[in-house]
């Protein structure tokens, strides 16, 4: 979460190579070529947003490292 609320949290992109189950997913981040793991945002489980392999999304990655979440489809 972001200290304050006005304050937007960091973003990267990524491109979705593997399909895991449980709604994660493998993807490279862009510029890289070692793959993290993701998992979906609550309002795109919500809308049920399908992200497939070689989709382009926006990721808000964890400051401890290790995982993201998918925010956004592109």
């Amino acid at each position: 979460m972001p200290e304050k609320m006005n304050e937007k949290e960091p973003t990267v992109f990524g491109t979705v190579t593997e399909v895991l189950p449980n709604t994660l997913f493998r993807v490279v981040l862009d510029g890289t070529t070692e793959p993290i793991i993701a998992y979906l945002a609550g309002k795109m489980r919500k809308f049920r947003i399908r992200v497939l392999i070689g989709d382009k999304v926006e990721l808000v990655t964890d400051p401890y490292g290790g995982r993201a979440r998918i925010t956004r489809r592109k």
